[in-house]
C-alpha cells in the first residue's frame, strides 16, 4: 500500500492534508498552489488529458447511484484511485446539485427557493457528502447558492476563429421578467444562505472539510435582475457572506474573473481583493480566469489578454500564501474545438509555466 492510500484508508489523509495547508498559509512567499482543474468528466479518457497536460490536481464528479443527490464513500474512492492511477490527486468534489444553474432549469432548487421540508432533505445530503469525503480522504467540496446561474448576453469575436463569453447589461431583457422564485430582495436572500450555512458548516468543521463557495456570476444592479438581488455579486456581499461562520473551513471558491466582473477598474482593483480574502484564508479554490472590460460590461478571454496582469495576481497570490488550486474556467470557444479541450490546454500551459517562473525565482 502506497503512502497516501495509507493515509485515506486510516482517515487521516484530511487531517494530514489540512496541516500541511495551514503550515504553507503559514509561509508567505513561497510557490504553494497547484495547477488544477474541474472540468468533467472524470473518467479515464479525461483523466489521461489532464495528465498529458500536466495537471495533477483536480475537482472530480463522481458516478453517482440511485438517484442520490451524494456520492457514497464507495463512489468517491473509486473516483479517487481511477485518478490516482493517473498520477492525479483528488482534491475537491463537487455535489450534482447547488450548481451555476438557472432556478428555472434545476430540479433541485429547494434550498434555494426555502422550501421545507425539501430544503432540509437536500441539505441533509449535503451533510452526508462531508461526511463521505473525509472517510474518502477528499479535502473540500465546491457548490454554489445562486437561482440564475451564469447571466451572459452573447459572444464576441476574439483572436483567431475563437469566441467570448459577453455579458452587457445594457443588451440584457430578462425573459420571463421573474424566475418560479418570484421577487428574492436581499434579506430573504440572506436567510436562506444562513439557514444552509448554519446547517452545514457545523458538520464541515466535524469532519475537517473545506465548503468553497463560489460568487454570483455577474454582479447586477442593486435593485435586481429578474426579481432577484444578487447577494453575492459585490466584493461587500462576500465580505459579509464569509463572515456569517466563523471557521477555517468555510471559505470561497473565489473565481477571479468573476471578481472582476464586480469591479468597475478589475485591473486595479482585483489585487486588493485577493488580500482581502487570502490573508483571512478564505480562499479554497481560484478560478484563474481573466476578462476585458468591467462591471456591466465583459468578455472573458484568454489568460494573457485581458486587463487583469496575471503576473502580478500570482504574485499576490504567493504573497498571501494562496496553498491550493489554480485552474482555468469559461474558456474561449471555437467551432474547431467544440469541447474546449484546446483552449483548456493552452490555459493550463500558461498558468504552469507562471508557477514554474515563479517558482524558479524564489
Amino acid at each position: 500500500m502506497n503512502r497516501r492510500s495509507f493515509l485515506a484508508s486510516t482517515g487521516a489523509a484530511v487531517a494530514f492534508e489540512s496541516r500541511n495547508a495551514r503550515a504553507g498559509a503559514d509561509q508567505p512567499g513561497r510557490v504553494l498552489m497547484k495547477l488544477g482543474c474541474q472540468s468533467a468528466p472524470t473518467n479515464d479518457t479525461h483523466l489521461k488529458y489532464l495528465a498529458r497536460y500536466g495537471v495533477r490536481n483536480i475537482c472530480g464528479y463522481p458516478e453517482i447511484g440511485d438517484g442520490r443527490l451524494y456520492a457514497t464513500a464507495e463512489e468517491l474512492n473509486r473516483m479517487r484511485d481511477l485518478a490516482d492511477k493517473n498520477g492525479i490527486s483528488m482534491d475537491c468534489v463537487a455535489p450534482p446539485f447547488l450548481e451555476s444553474s438557472h432556478v428555472d432549469h434545476t430540479a433541485h432548487a429547494a434550498i434555494m427557493l426555502a422550501d421545507s421540508p425539501e430544503r432540509d432533505r437536500d441539505i441533509e445530503s449535503i451533510q452526508n457528502l462531508i461526511r463521505n469525503c473525509a472517510a474518502a480522504g477528499i479535502p473540500s467540496i465546491k457548490y454554489n447558492l445562486s437561482l440564475l446561474g451564469v447571466l451572459r448576453t452573447g459572444r464576441t469575436p476574439g483572436r483567431g476563429d475563437a469566441t467570448y463569453s459577453t455579458w452587457r447589461l445594457a443588451d440584457a431583457h430578462p425573459d420571463p421578467p421573474l424566475t418560479r422564485a418570484g421577487r428574492v430582495d436581499a434579506d430573504r436572500f440572506w436567510e436562506r444562505i444562513t439557514y444552509f450555512l448554519d446547517r452545514v458548516i457545523p458538520v464541515a468543521n466535524e469532519y475537517k472539510i473545506r465548503m468553497a463557495c463560489h460568487p454570483h456570476d455577474p454582479g447586477v444592479p442593486p435593485e435586481g435582475y429578474q426579481g432577484v438581488v444578487r447577494v453575492l455579486g459585490t466584493v461587500d456581499g462576500l465580505k459579509r457572506f464569509v463572515s456569517i461562520q466563523e471557521s477555517p473551513y468555510h471559505g470561497l471558491n473565489f473565481c477571479q474573473g468573476t471578481v472582476s466582473e464586480m469591479l468597475y477598474d478589475p485591473g486595479r482593483e482585483i489585487f486588493d481583493v485577493i488580500r482581502y480574502f487570502g490573508t483571512r484564508r478564505k480562499i479554497f479554490n481560484v478560478h484563474f480566469r481573466n476578462i476585458r472590460g468591467h462591471r456591466d460590461d465583459f468578455r472573458e478571454v484568454y489568460p494573457d489578454e485581458g486587463d487583469i496582469n496575471f503576473v502580478k495576481a500570482l504574485q499576490v497570490y504567493i504573497e498571501v500564501g494562496y496553498p491550493y488550486l489554480l485552474m482555468p474556467d469559461h474558456v474561449p470557444q471555437a467551432a474547431s474545438d467544440p469541447a474546449g479541450l484546446q483552449s483548456f490546454a493552452f490555459c493550463y500551459g500558461y498558468i504552469r509555466g507562471l508557477l514554474q517562473s515563479a517558482e524558479q525565482m524564489q
